[in-house]
């Protein structure tokens, strides 16, 4: 670029023109310009700095010196495609091995979440010889073909679209406002049996399954943390399937107390096949699959060679060492723990004051705070929440809303996020939930379904 700094109209006019208009942007009624960004923070063109609460691509954080030092110093010696051999592609893959279950060997590398999701697929059906995929409820996987398919998230939103045969939804494990809630007496195994039935009418109509694929913990579908059961694996393996674990959005140490989120599910649980995406890179283009070995030599036997032109290039496979290396130099895996511990405490002590907040759930720095109209209804805050969210903005911090009724706050921030950072939030949030509630005169002895709130969901 030649350094000269277009005004932020021409910007948007030329966006207009230029790009698609299906490629949506944060706040597309009053966008914000980033021009340069570092830590835990984003700068705009007038060098505004906003708290970014919700980027788990800098996972490290952005622009971190070390692993922009890695891709610039590899650029300068070589970057050529995966064909030739050279190390990075190696001391990668067995610095990432590191982090799994043994079982867990073989790496494939490519670019994109999408294409990770799109590859496991692939293996699956070749392993299995089936075609039938169980997906979950509000899931989000990719934006391939294949992955729409698989990807209700997106599919729903589509008024003609034609579900593919071979694709079988399974609840939503959500606790809060799911099937079964926290008051069932074992909400872990009434979704698993959802999961075995599922595979049963499958069968019965000629079906077979290939994979069950799953969202480690659920993000677009509202940060949802599932209760524990690893039972339903059990059931896809005695029906031939596999288990996908889509780590995307989550893995990488986000959940504290884990390097993997899929861990959470105990020492026992191992999946066939993990996905990584967003994180891996801090924002380079890079993405994995790692899988058996059993699985890969049976996507092997199908006699059709995989190449990929820019997976596992020396660039990115520096880049991605260089994260694992920061992630362990720094702890940041501790903060996660740390910070995510604190900021669902603080939010939990604002629980009873606040009639819109319903639910505080979270692991790590990956937590959601479910607004809601009604307590005992669980009316959606859809409004309110997008209200809260542009509030923020103008006080320069950057927070979304997902969910089926975008109306869950998500916190997934860089790792280097701090505990003055939460204070800071949770400071403006509670002072904003006040204003907004006065307003619409709510309290915690009233069950309120008011229309209130001034922001429609598809604004943000």
């Amino acid at each position: 670029m030649s350094g000269v700094e277009l005004e932020k109209s021409t910007t948007i006019d030329l966006r207009k023109k230029h790009i698609g208009p299906s490629c949506k942007i944060f706040f597309s009624h009053e966008p914000i310009k980033i021009v340069q960004a570092k830590g835990q923070y984003m700068y705009d063109e007038n060098r505004q700095r906003y708290l970014d609460c919700i980027n788990n691509v800098a996972h490290v954080g952005h622009c971190h010196p070390e692993v922009v030092n890695a891709g610039a110093s590899q650029m300068a010696l070589l970057n050529t495609n995966s064909r030739f051999l050279h190390d990075n592609i190696v001391l990668f893959a067995q610095k990432l091995q590191s982090t799994l279950p043994e079982k867990l060997s073989v790496c494939y590398f490519v670019n994109s979440g999408s294409e990770a999701n799109d590859l496991a697929l692939r293996m699956a059906w070749q392993y299995t010889g089936h075609k039938d995929v169980i997906t979950l409820q509000n899931a989000y996987h990719g934006h391939v073909s294949s992955l729409i398919d698989i990807s209700p998230y997106k599919f729903h939103q589509m008024s003609s679209y034609e579900m593919n045969p071979r694709v079988h939804v399974a609840p939503s494990p959500d606790v809060y406002r799911g099937k079964y809630r926290r008051d069932h007496p074992d909400p872990a195994t009434a979704y698993a049996d959802e999961v075995k039935d599922i595979i049963h009418k499958a069968e019965e109509k000629g079906g077979k399954i290939a994979a069950f694929i799953a969202e480690s913990l659920q993000s677009c579908g509202g940060q949802v943390i599932p209760p524990w059961a690893t039972s339903k694996k059990w059931h896809v393996r005695k029906a031939g399937g596999i288990f996908i674990a889509d780590e995307v959005q989550v893995g990488f140490g986000r959940v504290g107390t884990h390097f993997w989120a899929f861990q959470l599910q105990g020492e026992d649980f191992v999946p066939d096949i993990v996905t990584m995406g967003k994180p891996i890179g801090n924002g380079h283009p890079l993405s994995c699959v790692v899988t058996t070995r059993e699985v890969a030599e049976a996507f092997m036997s199908s006699g059709m060679e995989y190449f990929n032109t820019f997976g596992g290039n020396p660039v990115s496979c520096a880049i991605g060492l260089a994260v694992l290396e920061v992630i362990e130099k720094e702890d940041l895996q501790g903060n996660a723990l740390r910070v995510g511990g604190y900021l669902c405490s603080l939010l939990e002590k604002h629980k009873e004051k606040h009639p819109l907040i319903g639910d505080i759930r979270g692991r790590g720095l990956f937590v959601g705070l479910e607004l809601v109209r009604d307590k005992h209804k669980l009316t959606p805050a859809t409004a309110e929440a997008q209200e809260v969210i542009y509030r923020l903005k103008e006080q320069h911090i950057l927070l979304s809303a997902d969910g089926p009724h975008r109306n869950v706050l998500k916190f997934k921030p860089p790792m280097c996020f701090t505990k003055e950072d939460v204070d800071l939030v949770v400071e403006k949030i509670d002072n904003i939930l006040t204003e907004i509630e006065h307003t619409l005169g709510m309290t915690n002895k009233q069950n309120v379904d008011n229309e209130g709130g001034k922001r429609k969901a598809s604004e943000t």
